[in-house]
């Protein structure tokens, strides 16, 4: 008998919206087809505000503006959502609150991330990264890194079928629970964020995981989740490792097989499964990642 499905939400590779099967050639000059991911442009207003335009998947795209709003700190944790609309023909989706907003000044300190797809950030969104203070008692047992890397890294994904994707995975000790994939990993990030708001989910006990580089807006989202152990199969940069470090943030890259690094952090991690008992990882994978 199978084991039971550990996640609550998972990428449908089948989804025919996602990908669009394009013909071609190989490096025979012989024919070739491959499935590509889809792109689409979704304008974001807040209390009937242009906000942004975010190039998108498509899926999820109540949570993808949700989460997109807490990360800029447009949104409060505590602001009461009265309504949201999404206009697919265009498409465009308006987000409402009971609180009344004016972001005009600070659409004017728009930042371009080193995210794929452009990520924007804001200027004051370090506002409240000082503040934020990530659970001190949470542990990172090696067997969980170890079950989730494995766990992931086979899931049925566009990744795994069109590549040109990134993706997020919230779990908590060993079980990947939600995973969302989008072609920028900031896009990724905020459709979980989104998620856990519009479901009532905290960030107690659970782990972040993507599948792209640590840079210093995933750290000050994952802060900004509260969310104190970051996971990538990627590597770091310096200023996504000394945000880690400002925070308490647990940050774990090159998570592949048996082998992992950490930066910041390691006073979480409880090494209980000695590594040479772990498989390497699959040289498919390997091959993938290097894609």
């Amino acid at each position: 008998m199978s084991e039971p499905d550990p996640y609550m939400l998972r990428p449908d590779p089948e989804d025919g919206r996602l990908t669009r099967r394009m013909a071609g050639i190989d490096h025979t000059g012989a024919p070739a087809e491959q499935d590509v991911a889809v792109e689409t442009a979704l304008t974001l207003f807040l209390n009937g505000q242009e906000i942004v335009t975010m190039m998108t998947i498509g899926d999820y795209p109540d949570c993808l503006a949700v989460g997109y709003l807490l990360n800029q700190n447009m949104l409060n944790a505590d602001d009461t959502i009265s309504g949201i609309e999404i206009h697919d023909e265009k498409p465009h989706i308006f987000v409402s609150t009971a609180r009344r907003t004016d972001y005009e000044y600070k659409l004017k300190k728009r930042t371009l991330t080193s995210g794929c797809a452009q990520g924007t950030a804001f200027g004051d969104v370090m506002e409240k990264f000082d503040s934020v203070r990530l659970d001190p008692a949470a542990t990172l047992k090696t067997s969980w890194l170890y079950a989730l890397t494995k766990a992931i890294n086979t899931t049925p994904s566009l990744y795994l079928q069109a590549g040109a994707i990134h993706g997020c995975v919230l779990c908590e000790r060993d079980k990947p629970l939600i995973y969302m994939e989008d072609v920028g990993r900031h896009n990724a990030v905020d459709k979980i964020a989104g998620y856990m708001h519009l479901n009532g989910i905290g960030p107690e006990g659970k782990i972040f995981y993507t599948t792209g580089r640590l840079t210093s807006e995933m750290v000050i989202k994952t802060v900004q989740m509260r969310i104190p152990v970051l996971i990538s199969r990627s590597g770091f940069t310096a200023s996504g490792v000394e945000l880690g470090r400002r925070a308490g943030l647990t940050l774990i890259g090159r998570a592949r097989g048996k082998r992992f690094v950490c930066l910041s952090g390691q006073d979480r991690i409880d090494f209980d499964l000695d590594p040479e008992e772990v498989p390497d990882e699959p040289a498919k994978l390997r091959r993938k990642a290097a894609e």
